[in-house]
C-alpha cells in the first residue's frame, strides 16, 4: 500500500503535555512529522475534530485531532495535525530524513526513466 503522507513519519518517543477541553495530562509521541504526530498514552478524553494544545520543551502549539483509537479503558492513541506552522516544535531536525527520502525518490525515478528508454 502506498503511503499517502506528504511528510514522512519518523518513529520517535517524546514526552508531551496535552491539554484539551476535558483537562490536561502527559502523553508521548509514537511517531512524528513536521506537521503532526501519533500520540500514545493519552489520558484526557479527546474527540476527532477537537483542538488540543501540546507543550514540549517550553514550546506550545495547537493541533487538530484527526483520529482517535481507544486502546484500553484508560488509554487512547490519537493522530494530530498542526493548525499552524510548528517549525522545530519537536526539537528534532527532521529535514535530513525528509531530504533523504526525496533524494531516494529522485534516484528511483531516474532509474525508471533510464529503463523505459532502453
Amino acid at each position: 500500500m502506498q503511503e499517502r503522507r506528504i511528510n514522512p513519519r519518523r518513529k520517535m518517543v517524546l514526552p508531551v503535555k496535552i491539554s484539551g477541553s476535558e483537562g490536561a495530562g502527559l502523553a508521548y509521541t509514537m511517531d512524528i512529522t513536521s506537521a503532526g504526530a501519533r500520540l500514545g498514552g493519552v489520558r484526557p478524553s479527546i474527540e476527532t475534530g477537537q483542538t488540543v494544545s501540546l507543550t514540549r520543551n517550553g514550546r506550545k502549539a495547537n493541533f487538530k485531532v484527526v483520529w482517535v483509537r481507544q486502546i484500553s479503558s484508560t488509554e487512547i492513541q490519537a493522530g494530530i495535525e498542526a493548525q499552524q506552522g510548528v517549525e522545530n516544535f519537536w526539537g528534532v531536525d527532521l529535514s535530513d530524513r525528509q531530504q533523504g527520502g526525496k533524494k531516494d525518490m529522485e534516484a528511483l525515478m531516474s532509474l525508471l526513466d533510464a529503463a523505459k528508454k532502453s
